[in-house]
């Protein structure tokens, strides 16, 4: 970071709440000094001179870190500098009004993105950034600051959910809150009777975060003897209060009949009830698939699903695409692979009475008329509508009849696929890389709480690790350079590959963590391994077709200019020994005003695992299907 931008961001911020024309006059980056001038100059350092040495201890310790703040430990230092300060402090850095030292710990605070992704160990500082946000003077600034980098906060167009309950999330993100009775409703985590029996402490989580409200119920309600643990569904209306403890900025005291109102609403039979608090494994958790929703690795992965679908939307309508449904009962198989899940009403008859034709059964005396399946893509499908409307995309369930139990593999799994006319490699790779980008934004921008449970539960370094996505571009390598990298660099692989053979995970992985350090976009693959619909290269050896491939996931992308030359098309369906009478509607594509078009694919739940640090994907989907299981 550079720290001139502090100096001139404390300057401009100053001359908005004084309403004057200050200039600097020594270099600016030297914070503290610049600090203080400004401060004496426009008389808002503190009036006794007790605060004002106060005053130039917090502009001296806090302007100390700022070399550093471009860097984790920056940050850190920071936010514990200001922690110990403000153990002295009451609701502003010196005293009850603005000083010099709150715009400072503001101009660092939008700098170094503070509002926006506010710590999470340092409570005394949370609840300070709130104050200034929150702050009559401060608050038309902290916003227009963020409005410029192109942050944002999550709105709240309707705070309140169904039910006339007021969301948690909503009232751990506002503390204008605190001194107003609210309703909130939701299940509970852990219940501790206090006090001889007294008082309860009552975690409360409607799913709409993965941080609980406590709530402190006192015995005067009649269900308070119901208060038996954990999963019961309760109804909770009492008095928000600043909470004294270090673990959240707000509680709810329900204390008086008169004005509060304390139901269980579900009773939960402690004796029976799955999820308890404790900690259980993935395995344990797939097979209660119908309750793990109340653990916080389901639900956190649950709202990051949500928000990343709802970016898919916006990215892809940002540009003008336009969303086409797809078939989901398909005649043809795109992938060529002949690994379709089949559908059919003949099982219903006894197998006697099953017409056959050649000892085959007859399917012209099926539904369709034909062999039908679900579908493993809605690529094809979604290229008719290219041919006409330019740029396109669908995003729906796929399937895939392969009998594969690794953790990277499913038999239901979503797919989105855009497909652009016009398009060459690079406008592929770029819409890729594009998307890719914007999705991880906008999880990092809506969803930080939940990324920093991951963070501290899941995997150790995943924000930073998104981030270094964000801050990179792709790099770019061949198929036939990864292959030569690969016997260049001395490591031991399982199966050492040759030209022309596919890239392993393990290869993939390599790649992208210990040659490339991040996301690395491999293209021009040997024909024989890719599908049939992908245009080839000169050499007639390679296709255009290109995969990106992302630290600890592997590849999460692929994509390929499709072959618009209807000669060149027959020859391939032909070289992948596929019936080319099965894909005549495809083929006309190619006869009536064929252009160049590319697109992608991308496994939805590959994206939530790259987001999540989720390592298996059986975890990142609600229900989910594999060989031999189909529950739920």
């Amino acid at each position: 970071m550079d720290v001139t931008k502090i100096s001139e961001r404390l300057r401009t911020i100053v001359n908005y709440v004084a309403g004057q024309d200050i200039k600097l006059t020594v270099d600016p980056g030297l914070v503290g000094a610049n600090a203080k001038y400004l401060g004496r100059v426009s008389s808002l350092l503190p009036e006794s001179p007790l605060d004002q040495a106060f005053a130039n201890q917090w502009i001296h310790s806090i302007s100390s870190t700022t070399p550093f703040l471009s860097t984790k430990e920056g940050i850190a230092a920071f936010s514990e500098t200001c922690e110990k300060l403000l153990a002295k402090t009451k609701s502003y850095a010196v005293g009850t009004s603005l000083t010099i030292v709150d715009l400072l710990v503001t101009a660092i605070g939008i700098e170094a993105d503070l509002f926006k992704y506010p710590p999470t160990q340092q409570k005394k500082l949370a609840k300070y950034l709130n104050t200034l946000r929150a702050d009559s003077t401060l608050k038309l600034i902290i916003p227009a600051a963020e409005a410029q980098t192109g942050q944002g906060r999550k709105q709240f167009i309707i705070p309140n959910g169904t039910g006339g309950r007021t969301r948690v999330d909503y009232i751990l993100s506002n503390s204008d809150l605190v001194g107003q009775i609210v309703t909130v409703k939701g299940w509970a985590r852990t219940v501790r009777i206090q006090g001889n029996g007294s008082f309860a402490f009552v975690e409360v989580n409607d799913g709409s975060t993965v941080k609980g409200i406590q709530v402190i119920v006192n015995n005067a309600f009649p269900d308070f003897s119901n208060l038996k643990g954990t999963g019961i569904s309760v109804s909770c209306k009492g008095l928000l209060v600043e909470s004294p403890g270090g673990e959240q900025s707000v509680e709810m005291q329900v204390q008086d009949p008169s004005q509060h109102e304390f139901k269980i609403i579900g009773d939960c039979d402690q004796t029976a009830f799955p999820i308890s608090k404790k900690n259980h494994t993935p395995e344990f958790l797939r097979e209660n698939a119908h309750l793990r929703t109340r653990t916080n690795l389901i639900g956190a992965i649950a709202r990051i699903r949500n928000a990343l679908a709802f970016a898919t939307h916006m990215f892809f309508n940002s540009r003008g695409f336009l969303y086409v449904h797809t078939p989901l009962i398909t005649a043809s198989d795109c992938e060529g692979a002949g690994e379709l899940f089949q559908v059919s009403t003949i099982l219903k008859s006894k197998v006697a009475d099953i017409k056959q034709k050649d000892g085959m059964v007859d399917y012209s005396q099926d539904f369709f008329g034909k062999p039908a399946f679900l579908t493993c893509s809605g690529q094809l499908n979604v290229e008719a509508y290219c041919s006409a409307l330019s740029d396109v995309y669908t995003f729906g369930p796929t399937f895939r009849a392969e009998n594969s139990h690794t953790t990277r593999h499913l038999s239901e799994f979503w797919m989105i696929e855009p497909e652009m006319a016009w398009a060459q490699l690079e406008d592929n790779m770029e819409c890729a890389e594009s998307y890719l980008k914007f999705c991880l934004q906008y999880a990092i921008d809506n969803c930080y709480a939940d990324l920093e449970f991951f963070d501290k539960f899941v995997e150790k370094g995943l924000i930073d690790r998104l981030r270094n996505v964000l801050e990179k571009p792709f790099a770019r390598i061949s198929y036939t350079e990864a292959v030569d990298i690969i016997h260049k660099c001395g490591k031991q692989f399982k199966i050492m590959p040759q030209w022309g053979d596919d890239l392993n995970s393990e290869h993939e992985r390599y790649i992208a963590e210990e040659v490339i350090k991040g996301p690395v976009i491999v293209f021009n693959y040997p024909k024989v391994l890719k599908a049939f619909y992908m245009k080839v290269n000169d050499d007639d050896a390679t296709v255009q077709a290109m995969d990106i491939l992302v630290p600890k996931i592997g590849e999460v992308i692929g994509g390929s200019v499709r072959e618009d030359r209807l000669e060149r098309l027959d020859q391939m369906i032909q070289f992948k020994n596929l019936d080319k009478e099965s894909y005549w509607w495809y083929r006309d594509f190619r006869k009536y005003g064929s252009v160049p078009h590319a697109g992608f694919g991308l496994g939805f739940e590959r994206l939530v695992m790259m987001v999540t640090g989720v390592e298996n994907i059986r975890d990142v989907i609600p229900f989910p299907r594999w060989p031999g299981h189909a529950e739920f």
